[in-house]
C-alpha cells in the first residue's frame, strides 16, 4: 500500500505574508513531503475559494505555476489550496488553505492627499520628527479595516496610542521619483466603536536627510516630508468609511528633536504631549498640516518583506576605556540599535555612541567618517523606569559607548537591536574547522547587516548605499543563505527604473548624484545581468528574467557600443579588481590587474548570459547575436590578453580567474597552462590571497577547475593576512571590507574606506555551499542538485542544508579510516546527480529521499599542508 504525499500550504510569488501585494494573478508554488523515495509530481489540482478549480492538470510544475482563475480586484481576498498525484499512482488529500489579498492595484483607488508638516514646524533637514493626528468615528460593528500607507520620509503609525505593525524605517528606500512602495496593514483589531484617533511620526530619512559620502547632500527628492495614509473600513452592513490624509490633520512637534540616519536620534522625553494619538486629546494648539500633490501611479505594492527588529543581544562584556568611559560589547557587529531601561531626574541627558572596533581601548570612530553615530535620551523623570529605543536611525556597530548614564550602569538595561530586511533563513554550512565556521557567521552575519532594505555596501559609515557590484559578486551567497529574491526583485526594479533614466546602470542604486557622473564601469553595471541571472538559477522564477530583459539587453548593448568593433572595453573609468589586497590605503582601485582585462572579460560574460536569457525566452534571434557576440569578445580578450602557450598579459591571480572560470582560454592546452600558473602565483604568494572584488568570488573555482584541490584549500584555510581567516584570528565577527582593515598590530587601516562590514569578500561562502559541502543547483531552483563535494584541507567532516522551493535538501560528508560517506538528501519532485569524490567521473542519479554513500578517499593534507 503506498503512503500519500502531504502538500503544504501554497505561497504566493515571493511573499511570506501575502496581504496587499501588487501582482493581480499571483503565481502558486507548493512544496510536498512524501516518505516515497523517488517520489515525483504526476499531476495536480488548484481550486480557489471562489469556486474555480482547474480540475487535474498533467504536470510537474509545482514552481510558480500561473494564477488559475480570474485576476484579483483590488482589496480581494482570495484563497487557494493544491492537491498533487504522483507519478507512481498515489494520491494526496488537499492542502491547507493559504490566502492572498491585493493591495490597491490601480492608481485611482488612492484618494489619499499628502498630509505634510506646515512650513513654521519644518526644520533643516535631518532636523525634529512632527507629529500628525486626526479624530474619526467608527459609527458601526466592524467587519474588517486595511490602512495602506507610505511617506514622503520615513514614519511610525499609531491607531488609539498602539503603534500599527512592526516595520522599522518604513517604507524603506527605493528610487523614489520612479517607485514609491506603500504597505498594506490590518488594523481591524485596533478599532473600538466611537471616537478613534490616527497619528503618525514623520522624520526624515532617505527622502530629505543627508545622504552619501564626501558631506553628502540633503533634499535630495523633495524638501517637503509628507504623510500619504488611507484607512479603509468595511462593516458588518457591508457600509464602508474612508480616513485619508487631507486637511483634516493636525500637526505639532514632538519629542524626537532631531533624527538622522547617519548622526543618530536626539529623543526628549519630557515633550511627548501625553496622549497624542488616542481620542479625547485636544489638539486645538496643533497647526493644520499642509496637502500637497502626489503622484499615485508612483505607489506599488512591496515585493519583500520590510526591516524589522529580528533580534535582541545583551552585552558581553562591560569595558572600561582610556579615559575611563564606560563601553559594552555586544560580541557581534550588528546593523541596528540600542534599547535602554533607564531611571534619573527629569532633564538628565544620556549619550550613546556606536562603534564597529576598538582602538587603543577607545572607540574606533575614525571609520565613521561623517557619520557621528550618536543617540541622546533626556529623561521624563517618570517614577518607573523609562524604557526607549530610537526609530528613525540606524547604526553599524558592536560596541557603545554609554555617556552620563545616572547611577550604577547595569548592563542588562542596555540591548542592541539587530534590525534587517526580515528575510527568511533557507541554507546552512557546518563543518569540522571552527575558523571556517566563524567564517560562515561571519558571512551571514555581513549579509544581515546590508540587507537594510538595499543591498547596501556597509551600515556604519557616511554611506550605505546600494552599490551594484557588491550584490553582483555576493548574489550567489546571499540566494543560498537568504530567501531575498523578493527584496532583490524591488531593487532591480529601482536598478531599470534608474538605468532607464541615466542611459546607464550607475554603480550604486537608488542612484544619488555624489560622483560627476553615472559612468557605466564593469562588474558593477555588470549587476543588472547577473543578479538576475543569479536570482533565476536559484529560485527558478523565468517571470523575474522576463521582466528584466530589457534591462538586461541595454546593458550589454551599452557595452558593446563602447568597445567599438575591436570589442575590448579599454576606455573611461573603472572601478577593476577593487581593494586588491595590494592597493594602498588611499588608492583602493590601484589594482594589479588590468581593468581593461576585467572589463572586457565581463562584457564576454554577460553577453554569454543574455544569449541563454534569450533563448529560455523565445528570443531566438537575440540569442543568436548575443552568442555572436560573446564569441567576438572572448576572441577579442584572447588576442589581447592571453598568449598562445596560455600565459596571461596580466600575470595576477584574478586575470587567471577570470580567464578559467568565464571560458576565456582556447583549448585544453591554453587552460592547462593558465591554471598551472594560477597555482604557482598561489604558491609564490605563500598561499595568501591576491584578488580584490572581482577575482576573489572566482580563485578557489579557477584552482579546482584545474584539478588543483589542495592549493585552492591551502588558500582557504590560510590564517596569515591577507586571507579570509586572518579576520577571523582577530576577532571578527562580520567580513571586512578590505583584507586588513585592521592591522596585526591592532590598529585601524589608515585608508578612508574601512568598514568592518562589508560582505563582497564573503562571496566564498558560495564555494563552501557547492564545493566542500558539494550542494549545488543543477537545473533552475534547483529541481535538479548537483552534489559534487571536493573534500581537502585536513577537514573530516562538511555538510550543507537548503530549503529549496521544493523541499529541503542536504549534502554532507565524513570521513574516517581512509574512507568517506556522503549523506545526501533529495525532497519530494527533485532529482540529485551525484559526484563521489573517489570516482569524479562517474555520475550518479538518485531521485526523492535520503541516500548514503561510501568511497575510499585520501586527504593530502593529511600527511603534508603548505604553510
Amino acid at each position: 500500500m503506498t503512503s500519500s504525499p502531504h502538500v503544504h500550504a501554497p505561497t504566493f510569488e515571493h511573499h511570506l505574508h501575502p496581504l496587499g501585494i501588487g501582482e493581480p494573478a499571483p503565481r502558486l508554488s507548493w512544496a510536498v513531503t512524501a516518505d516515497l523515495p523517488g517520489w515525483r509530481q504526476q499531476a495536480y489540482e488548484i481550486e480557489l475559494s471562489d469556486g474555480t478549480t482547474t480540475g487535474r492538470v498533467e504536470s510537474g510544475e509545482s514552481l510558480l505555476v500561473p494564477w488559475p482563475g480570474a485576476e484579483l480586484g483590488s482589496r480581494e481576498r482570495r484563497g487557494a489550496r493544491v492537491r498533487v498525484y504522483g507519478a507512481d499512482g498515489s494520491a494526496g488529500d488537499w492542502s491547507p488553505w493559504s490566502h492572498v489579498e491585493a493591495g490597491l492595484l490601480r492608481p485611482s483607488d488612492w484618494q489619499a492627499g499628502a498630509a505634510a508638516p506646515p512650513l513654521d514646524l519644518l526644520g533643516v533637514p535631518d532636523g525634529p520628527a512632527l507629529l500628525l493626528r486626526r479624530d474619526f468615528a467608527v459609527r458601526a460593528p466592524v467587519e474588517r479595516a486595511r490602512l495602506y500607507v507610505t511617506a514622503h520620509g520615513t514614519y511610525e503609525v499609531e491607531l488609539n496610542g498602539r503603534v500599527v505593525g512592526d516595520d522599522v524605517l518604513a517604507p524603506g528606500w527605493s528610487s523614489y521619483h520612479h517607485r514609491l512602495r506603500y504597505r498594506t496593514h490590518d488594523v481591524t483589531d485596533l478599532l473600538r466603536a466611537g471616537g478613534n484617533t490616527i497619528g503618525a511620526t514623520l522624520a526624515d530619512g532617505w527622502y530629505r536627510g543627508r545622504l552619501g559620502f564626501m558631506g553628502g547632500k540633503t533634499d535630495i527628492y523633495g524638501d517637503r516630508t509628507a504623510l500619504i495614509a488611507q484607512l479603509e473600513i468595511t462593516y458588518a452592513d457591508g457600509t464602508t468609511d474612508t480616513v485619508v490624509t487631507d486637511g483634516a490633520w493636525r500637526c505639532a512637534s514632538g519629542p524626537v528633536t532631531a533624527a538622522s540616519l547617519y548622526d543618530g536620534e536626539r529623543h526628549d522625553a519630557r515633550l511627548l504631549p501625553r496622549g497624542w494619538s488616542q481620542p479625547g486629546f485636544d489638539d486645538a494648539s496643533w497647526l493644520p498640516a499642509d496637502v500637497l500633490r502626489h503622484d499615485p501611479p508612483l505607489l506599488v505594492a512591496p515585493t519583500g518583506p520590510p526591516v524589522r527588529r529580528v533580534e535582541t543581544l545583551s552585552p558581553v562584556e562591560v569595558l572600561t576605556g582610556p579615559s575611563g568611559e564606560t563601553i559594552l560589547d555586544f560580541g557581534q557587529n550588528v546593523s541596528g540599535r540600542l534599547r535602554i531601561r533607564v531611571q534619573g531626574p527629569a532633564g538628565h541627558t544620556v549619550t550613546l555612541r556606536h562603534a564597529e572596533v576598538l582602538e587603543g581601548g577607545a572607540l574606533a570612530l575614525r571609520p565613521l567618517r561623517h557619520a557621528a553615530a550618536l543617540d541622546q535620551y533626556t529623561l521624563r523623570g517618570d517614577a518607573e523606569p523609562e524604557e526607549w529605543e530610537p526609530r528613525f536611525t540606524m547604526h553599524g556597530f558592536r560596541y557603545a559607548q554609554v555617556d552620563d548614564w545616572p547611577g550604577e550602569l547595569d548592563p542588562a538595561d542596555v540591548q542592541a537591536v539587530v534590525c534587517h530586511t526580515d528575510m527568511r533563513p533557507i541554507g546552512t554550512f557546518d563543518c569540522s574547522d571552527p575558523l571556517l565556521n566563524r567564517l560562515h557567521d561571519n558571512v551571514r552575519w555581513s549579509m544581515r547587516g546590508n540587507f537594510v532594505d538595499l543591498p547596501t555596501d556597509c551600515p556604519q559609515r557616511d554611506e550605505r548605499l546600494g552599490w551594484t557590484g557588491d550584490i553582483q559578486v555576493f548574489a550567489p551567497a546571499a540566494a543560498f543563505l537568504y530567501d531575498c529574491t523578493g527584496p532583490l526583485t524591488s531593487w532591480l526594479a529601482d536598478l531599470s527604473a534608474e538605468q532607464a533614466e541615466l542611459g546607464t546602470v550607475p554603480p550604486y542604486v537608488p542612484w544619488v548624484s555624489l560622483m560627476s557622473s553615472a559612468a557605466p564601469a564593469a562588474a558593477w553595471g555588470d549587476a543588472a545581468v547577473i543578479v538576475p541571472w543569479v536570482l533565476y538559477q536559484r529560485s527558478g522564477d523565468l517571470g523575474l528574467l522576463r521582466t528584466q530583459y530589457p534591462s538586461m539587453t541595454a546593458w550589454v548593448d551599452e557595452v558593446a557600443g563602447l568597445t567599438g568593433g575591436n570589442h575590448l572595453w579599454d576606455e573611461g573609468f573603472q572601478f577593476g579588481d577593487w581593494l586588491d589586497p595590494a592597493a594602498p590605503p588611499d588608492k583602493p582601485g590601484k589594482a594589479r590587474t588590468d581593468h581593461a582585462l576585467v572589463a572586457t572579460a565581463y562584457h564576454a560574460w554577460t553577453a554569454r548570459i543574455v544569449a541563454d536569457t534569450a533563448a529560455l525566452l523565445g528570443h531566438d534571434a537575440d540569442a543568436a547575436r548575443y552568442a555572436e557576440l560573446a564569441e567576438a569578445v572572448g576572441a577579442a580578450f584572447r588576442r589581447e590578453f592571453v598568449t598562445p602557450s596560455g600565459r596571461l598579459a596580466c600575470d595576477t591571480q584574478t586575470a587567471y580567474a577570470l580567464a578559467l572560470c568565464l571560458d576565456l582560454l582556447d583549448g585544453p592546452e591554453q587552460r592547462e597552462r593558465a591554471g598551472r600558473r594560477l597555482v604557482e602565483l598561489v604558491a609564490a604568494d605563500d598561499h595568501r590571497i591576491g584578488t580584490g572584488f572581482v577575482g576573489t568570488p572566482l580563485i578557489c573555482d579557477a584552482l579546482c577547475l584545474v584539478g588543483a584541490y589542495d592549493t585552492a584549500y591551502a588558500l582557504l584555510t590560510q590564517r596569515n593576512c591577507p586571507s579570509w581567516l586572518y579576520p577571523v584570528t582577530m576577532g571578527a565577527t562580520t567580513i571586512w571590507e578590505r583584507w586588513d582593515s585592521m592591522l596585526p598590530d591592532g590598529t585601524v587601516n589608515p585608508g578612508e574606506m574601512t568598514s568592518f562590514n562589508h560582505y563582497a569578500l564573503g562571496a566564498v561562502a558560495d564555494f563552501l555551499h557547492r564545493t566542500v559541502a558539494g550542494l549545488a543547483p543543477a537545473a533552475p531552483g534547483y529541481r535538479e542538485l548537483l552534489v559534487r563535494p571536493c573534500p581537502g584541507g585536513g577537514l573530516s567532516r562538511a555538510s550543507a542544508t537548503l530549503e529549496t522551493p521544493f523541499g529541503r535538501a542536504e549534502a554532507g560528508w565524513e570521513r574516517a579510516g581512509g574512507r568517506l560517506e556522503l549523506r545526501v538528501v533529495v525532497p519530494p519532485n527533485a532529482t540529485a546527480t551525484v559526484y563521489l569524490p573517489a570516482e569524479p567521473a562517474r555520475p550518479i542519479a538518485v531521485g526523492s529521499g535520503e541516500h548514503v554513500f561510501t568511497c575510499a578517499f585520501r586527504d593530502p593534507a593529511d600527511e603534508e599542508r603548505p604553510s
